[in-house]
């Protein structure tokens, strides 16, 4: 081999060596780009889960906030209720759901494919897992603004219908794309160019629009607003509500940034938009709630950091941490807005659920228009625009789902009663619902049994780990100390009961017991209680009858004492025929000596005599006695002081009047009959009796003055509150008559 032959074949060597180098070069880059994909690809996968294993734990915020703001009566409900929503609602999303919402599409209106959802691509089992936690969210909104009056298996239907059919549809036309290529969009909102990153129409105004629309059919809570007023039912556990928003706060990292789809540069900005946004709402919603209710008031400041997350969630990698400040302190006042709007329509939200995901969800969809990143969004328009196309989106998928919604649950209503009953309602949920009792609810049926019963041996269930447990055992001794008092007021009862019965057989002794056959005089008397401060009393002479008609101050048996010193008065003097003046005298300067302080007598004493007919009359203090004879009446006024009241020089001080009874009737009545109310609830006064006496006249006089008194009863039953007096006697004064004619 020549020289110029072994140098050819040197460089033909040397030069396919370069080319096998260049060879492997090449090899060795594509290699590293494969496994830069396969990792890339690999980190997203990896992120998205983590971001769904966030949001999942969103539901647990979900059931820690709403079951915080319910009544303790029904906390159970709503926990129970958000644990089972998840399940159904993922259930359906895997059935059906998933592919109406990204299966091949419809004219842009639902998909058709991926039916019972099944693959072996972890990028695609990964990407719905994602959003099976979103479809739970839509789900569970409504849970907590119905609250406290729906049926559970009314929830479970409702849940069925938001996840497997409005949620889905709605997510097709937003966010159904091509999975060969991403970026084209085949709903018909999202062919428009409609723009909601993260879900807040999708999601939070799906969510609130759905509750609004089985709030209006179910109605409010029993009690919320009455009268024109609204009653504020204070929530259960209000540290349990605050740590529900902060677990959401939480989980929205990864609401919001899994909806990015990859880990990449856009991921810090995605989150520092979303914890400034959420922290800006809980500032304007807190100081909103300090103007309007004077105080830091626990619903403001809890839904509005809530509301600053749903308000930035639509925009949340399209704005700067400034805007997005903005846009959360914007959404913080619409939710605040919000909750006061409810309250004037009286529209009862419980955890303030459409204020915060409808009202702050449609403000997040107009904010992408006003401060989005046209050129990060890869929109190439006017934002005006933009506006129109945002507006157009919310204007439809308001109107789809609430008319859909509420024909809807409206139909199923009529059908099949969404609400529990009134009972049910008052008992709580967590009785009628489910049988799960509280240590609160034992003790109130202990209480509630007591109070029925009043047997005061019961007791109540003490457990010392419970508030109510404490409260019980305070509450036991306290009974124990109630039932030795009660039994030591028996004991004093019954020797109290044993007196009052002596005294009223004394009383009945007292008064006339006889028929006065020889003169035309009837008298009767009904104590208003057991003892009466009226009196009547006769005492005869052979031609000659004596009669009086008082009227003690006061009731009881301190009136009843001071009776029966006057009828003994009364006897002493008319058993020595003294003038019906004289005995006035008489009885009033013992009385001012013998009467407890501040306790006087009226009083009428006469007398009738047979043989000359005529009748003489002394009124002390008391009302008119009416002297009936033809149409009209005589009237014999008072003209002194009622009995007991100031010592008397002599008898002329009471005034003696003298006339005939001819064919006339005399009445001496106490003011239980004056002071009797007619149907207006005034009192029927002198005029009112006069109008008894024409009313009810009788030839026999004993008739009349029954009918009178009946009369009067029955006007003492009619005016008189039963609810609130159900004790037995019905009369409010004492009535007593005394009636003297043929």
């Amino acid at each position: 081999m020549t020289v110029a032959e072994l140098q050819a074949l040197v460089f033909k060597l040397q030069s396919q060596l370069n080319q096998l180098e260049l060879t492997n070069k090449g090899a060795n880059k594509a290699l590293e780009f494969r496994l830069e994909a396969v990792l890339q690809a690999n980190l997203d996968t990896f992120w998205l889960l983590i971001c769904a294993i966030l949001v999942f734990l969103m539901q647990a915020g979900f059931m820690c906030l709403e079951s915080g703001l319910s009544r303790a009566k029904s906390s159970i409900n709503v926990a129970l209720k958000n644990v089972t929503d998840f399940g159904i609602s993922v259930a359906t999303f895997w059935a059906f759901g998933f592919a109406l919402m990204y299966g091949t599409s419809v004219s842009g209106l639902f998909g058709s494919k991926f039916f019972f959802f099944t693959t072996k691509v972890a990028g695609y089992q990964s990407f719905f897992v994602f959003q099976a936690m979103f479809v739970a969210t839509a789900a569970t909104i409504v849970s907590g603004a119905v609250a406290e009056r729906l049926k559970f298996f009314s929830y479970v239907i409702i849940t069925f219908v938001t996840s497997g059919i409005i949620y889905p549809i709605v997510g097709h036309w937003v966010w159904s794309l091509n999975f060969s290529n991403p970026d084209v969009k085949t709903g018909w909102l999202g062919k428009l160019g409609f723009i909601d990153f993260a879900g807040s129409s999708v999601v939070h105004s799906v969510g609130g629009w759905v509750a609004l629309a089985v709030l209006l059919i179910i109605g409010n809570r029993t009690g919320r607003f009455q009268d024109g007023r609204k009653r504020t039912f204070q929530g259960s556990n209000t540290p349990l509500a605050a740590l529900g928003a902060l677990i959401l706060w939480f989980g929205w990292f990864g609401f919001n940034g899994g909806a990015n789809g990859a880990m990449d540069l856009r991921i810090p900005l995605i989150l520092i938009n979303t914890f400034l946004a959420a922290s800006a709402g809980l500032i304007l919603s807190s100081v909103m709630g300090i103007y309007v209710m004077k105080k830091p008031e626990p619903m403001f400041m809890i839904t509005g950091p809530i509301a600053g997350l749903v308000s930035i969630t639509a925009s949340c990698a399209y704005v700067d941490p400034t805007e997005a400040i903005i846009i959360g302190a914007i959404g913080g006042i619409v939710s605040g807005s919000g909750i006061l709007l409810l309250e004037k329509i009286k529209v009862d939200d419980v955890v303030s659920a459409v204020p915060v995901h409808l009202f702050a969800g449609t403000w997040a969809t107009i904010a992408v228009a006003i401060f989005g990143d046209f050129e990060a969004m890869g929109i190439e328009r006017p934002m005006i625009d933009q506006l129109y196309i945002q507006l157009i989106g919310i204007v439809s998928v308001g109107a789809f789902c609430f008319i859909s919604a509420f024909t809807i649950f409206f139909i199923i209503n009529l059908l099949f009663r969404l609400r529990v009953n009134k009972i049910e309602e008052d008992m709580g949920l967590n009785i009628s619902e489910h049988n799960a009792s509280t240590a609160t609810h034992d003790l109130l049926k202990v209480l509630n049994k007591q109070q029925e019963t009043e047997d005061f041996s019961l007791r109540a269930p003490q457990d010392p780990f419970t508030e109510a447990g404490v409260i019980a055992s305070q509450y036991n001794n306290i009974m124990d100390k109630l039932e030795q008092s009660e039994h030591q007021k028996n004991i004093w009862k019954n020797r109290v009961s044993k007196e009052i019965k002596l005294a009223i057989d004394v009383q009945k002794r007292l008064m006339p017991r006889r028929t006065i056959n020889n003169f035309p005089i009837e008298g009767i008397n009904i104590p208003a209680r057991e003892i009466s401060g009226d009196f009547y009393d006769f005492y005869t002479h052979n031609d000659q009858i004596y009669f009086t008609l008082c009227d003690v101050s006061g009731k009881g048996v301190n009136a009843g004492m001071v009776m029966a010193r006057a009828i003994t008065l009364f006897k002493i003097y008319s058993k020595n025929k003294f003038k019906p003046n004289e005995i006035h005298y008489e009885m009033n300067n013992d009385l001012r000596q013998t009467n407890p302080k501040g306790v006087y007598v009226t009083s009428i004493v006469g007398s009738y005599n047979s043989q000359t007919d005529i009748v003489e009359l002394s009124n002390a203090g008391h009302l008119p006695a009416l002297f009936k004879n033809g149409k009209g009446f005589n009237e014999y006024e008072s003209s002194s002081l009622p009995l007991g009241i100031k010592k008397a020089d002599n008898s002329n001080e009471y005034k003696l009047e003298s006339f005939k009874l001819d064919n006339g009737r005399l009445y001496c009545f106490t003011d239980g009959f004056s002071e009797c109310r007619n149907d207006k609830g005034e009192e029927i006064g002198i005029s009112g009796v006069k109008d008894l006496i024409n009313n009810y006249q009788n030839a026999s006089l004993k008739k009349e003055l029954s009918k009178i008194i009946k009369d009067v009863e029955g006007k003492s039953m009619k005016g008189k509150n039963f609810e609130q007096n159900n004790d037995e006697n019905i009369l409010e004064d004492d009535l007593t008559i005394i009636g003297l004619g043929k």
